[in-house]
């Protein structure tokens, strides 16, 4: 460990992700890993769950870690329609090897299309098995665009999460 950043071991860790694509009609709406009924869902490389590539990118920049497009490029064809629960599992294998474990996860998504209310206790029930963590430790907000999108309609998601060190 650097001597500089002795004073920081045992404090807990931040990070921010963000992630955005856009939608198109028969494509499936995978959100935090459950597949949601909608017309349009999201374009990608992977099957596109903006929620689990936003909490990727917060736990990874918690962890000071490389972002998911580096880890997991979409120029290679390995990564072509997986689903994104993989990335995620991978993540956390990431910061176990690091002594690192999340305590909590604060997410929103913002969208007109799909209705993020019937879903969303589901979405958090899953997440909170993904992340062995308890419902009450993730939140998960949606947001409508209130008619603000002058582009094509898309799906976005923020997420900010808590890390610590993890004792053994």
């Amino acid at each position: 460990m650097n001597p500089k950043e002795t004073f920081l071991t045992g404090l807990p860790r931040i990070g921010l992700g963000w992630d955005l694509h856009r939608l198109a009609k028969g494509r499936e709406c995978i959100l935090g890993g459950i597949e949601i009924p909608c017309p349009v869902g999201p374009i990608g490389h992977s099957d596109a769950d903006v929620l689990l590539h936003a909490l990727c990118d917060a736990l990874l920049g918690a962890a000071g870690m490389d972002d998911l497009g580096t880890l997991f490029p979409d120029t290679e064809s390995q990564w072509q329609g997986v689903p994104s629960t993989r990335f995620l599992e991978e993540t956390l294998r990431l910061l176990k090897q690091q002594g690192l474990r999340p305590l909590s996860v604060d997410a929103v998504l913002r969208c007109d299309r799909p209705k993020l209310q019937p879903h969303r206790r589901a979405i958090r029930e899953h997440l909170s098995q993904l992340l062995s963590l308890p419902v009450s430790r993730i939140n998960l907000k949606g947001k409508t665009l209130e008619g603000s999108q002058t582009g094509p309609e898309t799906l976005e998601a923020q997420v900010i999460v808590l890390l610590e060190e993890r004792r053994e």
